[in-house]
């Protein structure tokens, strides 16, 4: 089976790196094309040995993409397409069928309650979304948080197959030396109470919650991960609360690849120089930097993390659902730092979560698309009138 992954771009992000994860298991041959933005994660995929594709998409409405990319999909001789994002979705399930391709699986990997990839949902993305949806075999949903939204979306239900985000658990294993490493690169004292987050620096994340929390914990340093918009404005607020010099934004670290020993530290290791790890953002479609978190051996407090939320307490006991707001977030770090304890051995949910297992299951859906497009009948052309 050789099988073509579309998807809008390939900047850091969570979709885009579980993107990379899924093709270094899955055991069939992939390609992939970026429709815009062939960032970091696309050196990281051809240096894995899989071919990427730049489509050179100016923006949402550049129409002549759709023929571009029906071309590279027919040349391609693929079996089946797979689509991830919004704008992906749209054009590749429409290319596929144009190019006679009838497998056609997309992932649905950030649709929230009002938003989808950040932006708002409106009636007219919700029509053409669902009028592109009909053109595949099954819709992916990364957790039954996300299958539910997508059903009250207006997909059918029996279109919907639930394959969880999954990680490399190895990767996010604690390690002493990373820790010292890693504060001391970042001038973070050893002996300090870290607090970390990860993701795009956007205000639906409310990473200005963890900013104001550190501020008011004298003693608490702040470990920010990630890039984005609301960048400069979060160190304004770190510097109007007197905290500017205990605040640090380490820009983006890609936590999908193993370190490689340069002069700035990847994720896993800046997971290590933490001691919590707090998800501020009041909607999650699944919560991949939470699970990386427990993967670490860190505490975690969320506001809202599906990835946990949807299996029982005992599975990661140390991940903890909290209200949003400044003061239950301060109370909750004072609780953690004065409790001291020493790194968390790794929870049950990490295992569950294990990018291997998501790959077999996609497979399956791959399996299960692929055998109901063989078994169908071709629709004969309309006779001419």
């Amino acid at each position: 089976m050789r099988v073509l992954h579309v998807i809008t771009g390939l900047g850091v992000g969570g979709a885009e790196q579980q993107l990379r994860l899924l093709l270094r298991h899955l055991p069939v041959g992939c390609d992939v094309v970026a429709l815009t933005n062939p960032g970091r994660v696309a050196e990281g995929i051809r240096r894995d040995g899989h071919r990427v594709a730049h489509l050179g998409m100016t923006g949402n409405r550049d129409l002549s993409a759709l023929p571009r990319l029906t071309r590279l999909i027919r040349d391609g001789g693929y079996d089946l397409v797979h689509t991830h994002l919004y704008r992906a979705c749209v054009y590749g399930r429409t290319a596929a069928r144009m190019a006679g391709v009838r497998a056609v699986v997309a992932t649905e990997h950030s649709l929230g309650s009002a938003q989808i990839e950040g932006r708002p949902l409106t009636r007219s993305a919700r029509a053409l979304y669902l009028a592109s949806e009909r053109l595949g075999g099954a819709t992916v949903a990364v957790s039954e948080t996300v299958a539910r939204r997508l059903r009250d979306w207006g997909v059918p239900g029996q279109r919907i197959e639930t394959v969880p985000n999954g990680i490399e658990p190895a990767r996010f294993r604690f390690h002493p030396a990373a820790r010292r490493r890693a504060r001391a690169l970042l001038g973070l004292p050893r002996d300090a109470f870290v607090v970390g987050g990860v993701g795009r620096l956007v205000p639906g994340k409310r990473f200005d919650v963890l900013v104001r929390a550190v501020a008011a914990l004298p003693d608490a340093r702040l470990v920010l991960v990630g890039d984005g918009p609301q960048r400069d404005a979060l160190l304004r607020l770190a510097a109007a609360l007197g905290a500017a010099e205990r605040v640090v934004l380490t820009g983006e670290r890609d936590g999908a690849v193993a370190e490689h020993g340069g002069a700035e530290p990847g994720l896993p290791a800046l997971l290590s120089a933490m001691d919590v790890f707090v998800s501020s953002s009041p909607e999650e479609s699944f919560g991949l930097a939470a699970l990386e978190a427990l993967a670490a051996g860190l505490p975690v407090r969320h506001v809202t993390c599906p990835a946990v939320d949807e299996l029982p307490a005992s599975a990661a006991p140390d991940a903890r659902r909290i209200r949003p707001g400044v003061p239950e977030l301060v109370a909750e770090l004072r609780a953690v730092r004065d409790e001291a304890l020493p790194r968390r051995p790794v929870p049950a949910a990490v295992r569950r979560y294990d990018i291997a297992r998501s790959a077999d299951r996609l497979m399956d859906v791959y399996t299960s698309v692929s055998a109901r497009v063989d078994a169908a009948p071709l629709r004969p052309a309309p006779a001419p009138r």
